[in-house]
């Protein structure tokens, strides 16, 4: 049995990860909510979502739990520290737990790069100028950004509230055909056991927040589940080969070839 730690934001769509636990086999999923200051799309709030304090606060539950990594699931609370910040991030909260750590943003570049896309789509419930960071985070991986769609939500308790057919809505406003992956970022939408169904629609892989949470997670505990219902990204058998890799050559080409036990490089 795996047992991977999470760090959820609030009260929104953290019901995503028992199901998906469900889903997968021999994966156990501990969930810790934190405290958010303030519900609401702002960049300060966000921001204050992902402190040190907050982080912290959630480190102990987790420790007795017996976690083999922990992952910050959060999109707005970790990308929206930038790059070399979201590392940092991760980095600071595996000092804490004294196990791999990393983050839901950071799952992303990981989970793009597993899938070998080349170019993505982001489809965000976040305001236009917080979709703009997101996608300078994924340009900062290496990732190339054909097209974001902004649904401009005030808050991830609006995001919660969507059901299947909005998910669905706003992945087909975000899709072009230069793109080989759509992205949902936002942590706090109900995805969980329906990314088959978007892929199915669209015709090509779909991540979001929940899902990649849970496989960054798994990568860390070098751990691979399958379930055809969470998309391609859970789709396989056997193993791929390993994005560390790859991750790690474009790190160093960027960044002076460092690398860290923060995202389980």
């Amino acid at each position: 049995m795996t047992t991977v730690g999470l760090l959820y934001p609030g009260h929104f769509a953290e019901d995503d990860f028992p199901r998906m636990e469900i889903l997968l086999d021999a994966v156990r999923l501990v969930v810790n909510r934190t405290d958010i200051d303030e519900d609401a799309y702002v960049i300060d709030a966000l921001i204050r979502t992902g402190s040190p304090e907050h982080l912290a606060a959630g480190v102990e539950e987790l420790q007795r739990a017996g976690v083999e990594c922990v992952v910050w699931a959060s999109g707005g609370g970790s990308f929206l520290y930038g790059w070399e910040g979201a590392h940092e991030q991760a980095a600071a909260l595996a000092r804490a737990t004294g196990v791999p750590a990393s983050s839901t943003s950071l799952g992303f570049a990981h989970a793009v790069r597993e899938l070998g896309a080349d170019r993505v789509a982001v489809a965000s419930t976040y305001p236009e100028r917080i979709t703009g960071l997101f996608a300078d985070f994924l340009h900062a991986a290496g990732i190339d950004v054909a097209v974001t769609h902004a649904a401009s939500l005030g808050s991830a308790a609006e995001a919660a509230a969507w059901d299947l057919d909005r998910v669905k809505e706003l992945a087909v406003a975000a899709d072009r055909p230069e793109a080989d992956a759509v992205l949902l970022p936002d942590t706090a939408l109900h995805t969980a056991g329906h990314e088959a169904d978007l892929e199915e629609l669209l015709g090509k892989p779909v991540l979001t927040g929940n899902q990649v949470t849970v496989r960054e997670g798994l990568r860390l505990a070098r751990r691979r589940s399958w379930s055809p219902r969470l998309g391609k990204l859970f789709a396989e058998r056997e193993a791929p080969p390993a994005p560390v890799v790859a991750w790690g050559e474009g790190r160093e080409r960027a960044h002076g070839g460092k690398r860290g036990w923060a995202a389980g490089e």
